[in-house]
C-alpha cells in the first residue's frame, strides 16, 4: 500500500553538504519509527531520475529535500509545479521536470509538491558536512518535523 505522504531526499553522502538531504531523510526515518507514524514514506537517492515520477502515484503530498549551493537563508521550502525543461533528458532531472513527466504519463495532475532546499557551503568529494551545513541541517530538521506533523494528518507528539 502506498503511503499518502512522500519525502524524497536527494544528495550524495560523499560530497560534503550534498549529504544534507540524505542526512535529513535518515533522521526523519528514525523519528517516524520512534513516533509510530506509518503515513509518511521516505525515499533517498543520489539524484532525481525520470523514474521517480512513478513514486508520486497515489500520494496526497510530496516533499523533495535537497541541498542548495546558494541562497540568503539557511533553507527554503517552496511549492513547485510541473515544468517541461531540458533536464528530463540529462544526467540529473529537476523536481519540476519529475512533476511534468508524471503529468505527461497521463497519471493525473501530480500531488501538491514542495522543495525543501537546505543551503550548503562545501560540496567537495570526500568532505564532511561543513559547519554552516550542520547549522542549516538543524534548522531544517525542526522545520521538517513540523511539516510532517501538519502534513501527515495525525497528531504527532513533539
Amino acid at each position: 500500500m502506498t503511503r499518502p505522504v512522500l519525502v524524497l531526499a536527494i544528495g550524495n553522502p560523499s560530497r560534503g553538504d550534498d549529504a544534507l538531504g540524505p542526512r535529513l531523510a535518515q533522521r526523519l526515518e528514525d523519528w517516524l519509527a520512534r513516533k509510530g507514524i506509518a503515513g509518511v514514506e521516505v525515499l533517498t537517492d543520489m539524484q532525481l531520475n525520470i523514474e521517480h515520477a512513478l513514486d508520486l502515484e497515489g500520494r496526497r503530498r510530496v516533499l523533495v529535500v535537497d541541498a542548495a549551493a546558494s541562497g540568503d537563508t539557511p533553507f527554503t521550502c517552496t511549492p513547485i509545479v510541473p515544468l517541461h525543461d531540458d533536464s528530463y533528458s540529462t544526467h540529473s532531472v529537476s523536481p519540476q521536470a519529475i512533476l511534468q513527466v508524471y503529468r505527461d504519463l497521463g497519471l493525473r495532475d501530480p500531488p501538491p509538491t514542495e522543495l525543501l532546499a537546505v543551503r550548503g557551503a562545501s560540496f567537495e568529494l570526500g568532505e564532511a558536512l561543513s559547519p554552516a551545513g550542520r547549522r542549516h541541517l538543524e534548522m531544517a530538521w525542526r522545520f521538517l518535523k513540523d511539516w510532517c506533523r501538519r502534513t501527515a494528518g495525525v497528531k504527532i507528539p513533539a
